[in-house]
């Protein structure tokens, strides 16, 4: 599936409900779903530096798409992370360097947030474009 397509299904699906309340227990539903993280890759280097919670995001490249991980110690955060894992995740790197993520402002989802929580959700989607722009980079090389 596309970036977009994938964006479209959870636009979608965020569109069954009608307030704040029951989207954020979707969005913890969703990071009780998330695969569990390595204990390997929970280090400063994979740490989101701009959220207030935790957050760990690992990338690794196969077959030309990358491959994220991501972990938090915080329930909204990670369910946060889980959604951008499920856009971002098996892509390839230019594809997520020019992705155009609509679906956070199509959900709501950064004006339902803390201003920290907002940060963080920035961050995050900085920080995996920046392994896109780095696996790009490198794979341009080969």
């Amino acid at each position: 599936m596309t970036i977009n397509e994938i964006q479209d299904q959870i636009v979608e699906e965020f569109s069954v409900f009608n307030d704040w309340m029951d989207r954020y227990s979707y969005l913890i539903e969703l990071g009780n779903g998330l695969q569990v993280m390595d204990e390997k890759y929970k280090v400063d280097q994979n740490l989101i530096k701009s959220c207030q919670s935790r957050v760990w995001v690992n990338a690794d490249l196969a077959d030309g798409k990358i491959v994220f991980t991501a972990d938090s110690d915080a329930i909204i955060t990670k369910g946060i992370i889980a959604l951008l894992i499920r856009v971002l995740s098996n892509q390839t790197p230019k594809d997520i360097m020019n992705a155009n993520l609509y679906f956070i402002d199509k959900i709501g989802l950064k004006e339902n947030l803390s201003p920290t929580r907002a940060n963080g959700l920035v961050g995050m989607v900085k920080q995996m474009r920046d392994y896109a722009i780095a696996y790009n980079s490198i794979l341009a090389n080969q």
